[in-house]
């Protein structure tokens, strides 16, 4: 193996690479996308020290940029919304866990993280692949989230990363794709029923766009329960486990459909994994990605 120190990295923010990595290697990039549960209300504060620790040491071979910013190694996010709800500042989604765990893994490979994320969202509205204003209304708040074409805004995020990648000469390949999303179209009739073939639409839509026709899917399970729509949140979730079994290279990361959510714990909203739950959601996104790629 060929030891190389990525000095080209540096103008994508990768910074010096110490770790012994073949030139000759992609980069590997995830994407990641949804609601607020993938935005994370994680508390980075009270992980513990040891945890931080692998997050630190692994940095500087997994990069993020989310949301549209520019590229930051692995770590935390600043939220005043946070802040103000729970009282932490230092938050984080399921990307940390997915890049440590893949990065310890692979102690040789370069990872790159594309995420977008926008809190009370629905597949149905703004994430919709074939967005119209009238969807908008149905579903989503009014205000800007009516404005919001999250699906051709990833689009856009994706292709400026991988051009920044093309412009430097940098090999790179898509490894998977990681979804949490599903709470708000769980609250009213219209977008429940139509979220299995939404969904559908937003994996093909993302595997034709990239050319990654057998792209590894994966996505967590909802279960929230709001809205006014009772049957909602458990037709979601029959249909996240259901489109399993009709594309191939989806997977479903199964929880418990009601509380005390031991599994992956939650904040005492109901809704939001706490520092406990997106650690683990993380691992589990992670693990499931590997074994997709392991079995191609």
């Amino acid at each position: 193996m060929k030891i190389v120190f990525f000095t080209f990295f540096c103008l994508l923010g990768f910074g010096t690479v110490s770790a012994q990595i073949n030139k000759d290697k992609a980069v590997e990039v995830i994407l990641l996308a949804g609601q607020s549960n993938m935005a994370g209300a994680g508390n980075y504060t009270a992980l513990d020290s040891l945890v931080k620790e692998r997050v630190i040491k692994v940095a500087n071979r997994v990069m993020i940029s989310n949301s549209g910013n520019p590229l930051k190694p692995l770590s935390f996010y600043l939220s005043k919304g946070h802040k103000e709800k729970y009282g932490f500042e230092e938050a984080f989604g399921p990307e940390l866990m997915i890049g440590v765990t893949l990065a310890e893994k692979n102690p040789n490979t370069l990872y790159l993280c594309i995420k977008r994320a926008q809190g009370g969202t629905a597949l149905y509205g703004a994430w919709n692949p074939e967005w119209t204003a009238e969807k908008a209304i149905e579903v989503e708040a009014e205000g800007f989230k009516r404005e919001l074409k999250l699906y051709s805004n990833f689009i856009n995020d994706i292709k400026v990363n991988l051009k920044r990648l093309d412009d430097k000469g940098i090999k790179y390949k898509i490894i998977g794709m990681v979804w949490e999303q599903g709470e708000n179209d769980a609250a009213k009739e219209v977008s429940t029923l139509s979220y299995e073939a939404n969904l559908a639409k937003l994996i093909n839509g993302i595997r034709t766009e990239f050319h990654v026709n057998d792209m590894p899917f994966v996505l967590g399970q909802i279960n929230s329960h709001y809205g006014n729509f009772p049957a909602g949140p458990e037709t979601v979730r029959t249909a996240q486990e259901h489109i399993t079994q009709v594309l191939k290279n989806v997977a479903v990361i199964k929880t418990t459909a009601n509380e005390p959510y031991d599994d992956f714990p939650k904040h005492s909203d109901k809704v939001h994994y706490n520092e406990i739950g997106q650690y683990r959601l993380g691992v589990a996104f992670a693990e499931a990605l590997l074994q997709m790629k392991n079995q191609k």
